[in-house]
């Protein structure tokens, strides 16, 4: 997986691009003839719509040549296939590895499900003293702040506690010691969306990219200083080491913003011009759990409350000991929204450890894969035939098929949660960012614009679109298209293509839209969109 280094800069607070080109595709009207032999649907001499011909179009595309593809697409009433397209070829899914995730999650946490940061104690009050250790205890809310951190150091000086003689104690204990996913490429260490996974640890804005920091660089006043880093949230965790440079107005903006193998170091190179826009970057932290407990301390510090002895991390919360302060997350209902609409790896896998620990009381990779591979076996998805190793699909690997895919979309229909999970789903062409997420640029002027659903992919070779759309008659259609293999820069048009192509027929006539080159396709396509900071889908 390639990975970005540099990126414009704007405030944490607004990384929206607001000026969307809209892309309004050429439609063909008529039949095509099929270039591929194999996009036959079950009865196949039955179907008289042209439907298989005008997907076997599309995947012929010269963008396609030499690629592998699986695609389905099915009645979502009946269940009944529509096409098909080597439905049994596992293919790296990349992203909609957190479609068995996510639904999973529903099922074994539940939608009202809600992590817990607590602090408690195993000393005693003297007064205004504490004499014992303060423990943090996490279970891994991948949604807690550096504000939610503060208000439990404000509830525990507002009881009276102004120093505790004893440690700070972080215990991080609900997961193991695993901190990063099977076969996660090396050179993606410090990115955001490569971050180390633990029960406790802080994440910087409300997009929840738990275990990062976000830095901003801005440029000198004059050619020669040194840029003006911040750091956010305000924190001596990392280390800040300043290698740029600003030069003069119209030089070129080349920063990079890295942090250094195995240590807090956020290495800053490059140049940036006088006036110019700098760069902002969201970084992974070097071990999560001592993050969240710096955060922490600071925070006590702030109100008035001074631990006196060291910071200590991993250590299990005793039995007997008794609650001071406690916060809450949003339930997991609300979680998925920030979760899949921005494609959030970090959520994907803290909920997949989440999973093992309530299943079998260990939350680890092993045996959340285990949870998640139990429910998706017993809503008809033959887990026999995939391969999952992570939760979010950053792994290459996973191994899907867009047959048991569309099983999965099928039969989570029929689930009590269904409507929560189906809102979470990105919304082609839906503006807001919590809306359409990585699908907010996609389809737009077509009937497939605020119409389909679906969960985005992307990896290096590999993408991935699979969801729900509504065709012209009103009938809701269950598709999924995995795409590997290719050479080409993208291939998110040719998806777009098969969709709008959905939502242009009808049961009786299809309605071939040829894929074009989409503002998707001129974008490095190599990340979700939601992972290239600051969110330029």
């Amino acid at each position: 997986m390639s990975r970005p280094v540099s990126r414009t800069a704007k405030s944490s607070g607004e990384r929206v691009n607001s000026r969307v080109k809209r892309w309004i595709w050429p439609v063909v009207i008529g039949l095509a003839a099929a270039a591929l032999g194999s996009g036959s649907p079950a009865g196949a001499d039955a179907d008289r719509s042209g439907l298989p011909e005008a997907i076997d179009t599309i995947l012929g595309d010269s963008r396609m040549e030499g690629g592998a593809a699986s695609v389905v697409v099915a009645d979502a009433a009946s269940g009944d296939v529509l096409y098909q397209h080597r439905p049994t070829e596992r293919l790296m899914p990349a992203s909609n590895t957190k479609l068995p995730t996510s639904a999973a999650a529903m099922e074994i946490l539940g939608p009202d499900h809600r992590f817990t940061t607590d602090v408690l104690t195993n000393g005693r009050r003297q007064g205004s003293v504490l004499r014992g250790d303060l423990y943090l205890r996490g279970s891994g809310d991948p949604t807690a702040l550096a504000k939610d951190y503060d208000a439990l150091a404000a509830d525990l000086a507002g009881s009276g506690v102004t120093r505790v003689d004893g440690r700070l104690l972080a215990d991080d204990t609900r997961f193991d010691s695993a901190r990063l996913g099977r076969s996660w490429a090396a050179d993606d260490e410090s990115a955001y969306y490569s971050a180390q996974i633990s029960a406790l640890s802080v994440a910087p804005d409300t997009d929840y990219d738990t275990g990062t920091v976000i830095v901003e660089v801005a440029p000198g006043a004059e050619a020669g200083d040194e840029p003006t880093v911040t750091v956010t949230p305000k924190t001596d965790y990392v280390d800040v080491d300043v290698r740029a440079t600003t030069v003069a107005a119209g030089g070129s903006n080349d920063l990079t913003v890295e942090r250094e193998h195995g240590t807090n170091t956020i290495v800053v190179s490059g140049t940036t011009p006088v006036g110019g826009s700098g760069a902002t970057e969201w970084v992974s932290v070097w071990e999560p759990t001592g993050y969240a407990a710096a955060v922490f301390r600071d925070a006590l510090a702030a109100h008035g409350v001074k631990v006196t002895g060291p910071t200590k991390l991993g250590r299990a919360t005793p039995a007997a000991a008794r609650q001071l302060a406690s916060h809450a997350s949003m339930p997991l209902k609300e979680l998925l929204i920030p979760f899949m609409k921005l494609s959030n790896n970090m959520h994907a896998e803290i909920l997949t450890k989440a999973m093992g620990l309530k299943v079998s009381g260990e939350g680890s990779w092993s045996a959340g894969l285990a949870a998640i591979s139990s429910y998706a076996k017993g809503v008809g998805v033959d887990t026999g035939k995939l391969r999952q190793v992570d939760g979010s699909g950053l792994s290459r690997m996973n191994n899907f098929t867009a047959g048991q895919f569309s099983k999965l979309l099928l039969a989570v229909r029929a689930e009590p949660w269904y409507a929560d999970w189906y809102k979470s789903l990105p919304v082609a062409c839906g503006p807001d960012r919590f809306v359409g997420g990585t699908l907010r640029t996609r389809t737009c002027g077509t009937p497939a614009a605020l119409n389909a659903r679906g969960k985005t992919g992307s990896l290096t070779g590999a993408s991935a679109l699979s969801g729900y759309v509504t065709d012209a008659d009103g009938r809701e259609l269950v598709y999924s298209i995995v795409l590997n293999n290719y050479l080409a820069s993208s291939v998110k048009s040719l998806e777009d293509a098969i969709v709008v192509t959905l939502a242009r027929s009808t049961a009786d006539e299809a309605v071939l839209v040829k894929p074009g080159t989409t503002r998707a396709a001129e974008r490095n396509a190599d990340l979700e969109c939601s992972w290239r900071k600051p969110g330029e889908c």
